[in-house]
């Protein structure tokens, strides 16, 4: 029971802080951070376990956006439908276009995947403008339909539902690690060289790691469709494929928490600090430069390590004074 403790109770404590937040905070910050830490969890699990730096991520939660969003404006009015509809549709591209990526390393990886986001920007912005309606966009709000037990037309409905979306992607993502297929991923980033000479077949890891990875930026692109009622090509341009970057490296690249962390950072800069300071980006890339000098490990990364021992030394001391005293 304890050990079962040690391993999930870090994600009980997660969906205390975002219920904290509920408390605390607009209902808006915290949906928009729940939806940011799924995408920021797909992009670090890529970089973190497998190695791949993406500046195309954009590109795959469009692809969950706009297959959500043309079913919810021409097809149906169900979000949960919309929602797998994303979902399924991403996986199956992703799935095709894994293939053709996988084989680069390092730069090229990271470039074939913002052009890939400079295509499908102008695809959805130009091309295709008869369908996405270009820069106007398509609007079907006032159309999502109400939907029994978890109401995503409303504002609890959907808190309720992106939190238990958000406790499953992280439970998925934990259990990932404990298995052989994440050491391997871990081992693929560290030696692949190695690994293939002990028979492990590293195309086929690097293969499933891509479609997860993507399959949950997409499912991430779903969600900001629904909760908007609204999408452009906004969201899907080149000029935005650094922020995925930025909040996980804010967070701490590799780590659970590190995502939510820098989705909270994150969010909290654009949304509070916008306000107040005309150019807030300067704002985030000092803070960017001061997290990475002090080391490298992002916002959680430094704080973890103090998190544990200030436990750790409670536990001591309770296990201190719990013992009985000798006669």
């Amino acid at each position: 029971m304890s050990r079962v403790a040690r391993q999930w109770g870090s994600l009980l404590i997660g969906v205390c802080v975002i219920l904290l937040m509920r408390l605390l905070l607009p209902h808006p910050f915290v949906s928009e951070v729940m939806i940011l830490a799924i995408y920021t969890m797909g992009f670090s699990f890529l970089l973190g376990n497998v190695g791949f730096l993406s500046f195309g991520q954009p590109a795959y939660l469009g692809m969950g956006l706009y297959t959500t969003a043309i079913y919810m404006f021409y097809f149906g009015h169900n979000p949960y439908v919309g929602i797998l509809v994303g979902i399924l549709s991403s996986l199956i591209l992703t799935f095709v276009i894994a293939p053709l990526f996988i084989r680069l390393r390092s730069d090229y990886f990271a470039l074939v995947n913002l052009a890939l986001c400079v295509i499908e920007f102008f695809f959805l912005e130009k091309v295709l403008a008869n369908i996405t309606h270009g820069d106007n966009g398509l609007w079907f709000l006032s159309t999502i339909a109400s939907t029994p037990l978890l109401n995503l037309s409303t504002s609890n409905g959907f808190f309720v539902f992106c939190l238990i979306m958000v406790a499953l992607v992280w439970a998925l993502f934990k259990y990932l690690n404990t298995t052989v297929f994440g050491a391997s991923c871990l081992a693929v980033k560290a030696n692949e060289e190695k690994l293939k000479f002990l028979g492990y077949n590293t195309y086929n890891i690097r293969w499933t790691a891509f479609v997860i990875a993507n399959t949950v930026t997409a499912f991430a692109g779903s969600l900001y469709a629904i909760y908007f009622g609204f999408v452009s090509p906004d969201l899907t341009s080149p000029n935005r494929a650094t922020d995925v970057v930025v909040v996980g490296l804010l967070g701490g690249i590799g780590s659970l928490f590190g995502p939510l962390v820098g989705a909270i950072v994150y969010t909290g800069i654009t949304d509070l600090i916008s306000s107040v300071v005309l150019y807030w980006q300067l704002v985030v890339g000092f803070l960017l430069i001061v997290v990475m000098l002090a080391g490298e490990k992002g916002v959680w990364g430094s704080l973890e390590p103090l998190v544990m021992r200030l436990f750790s030394s409670r536990k001591k001391r309770s296990a201190v004074s719990g013992k009985a005293p000798q006669a």
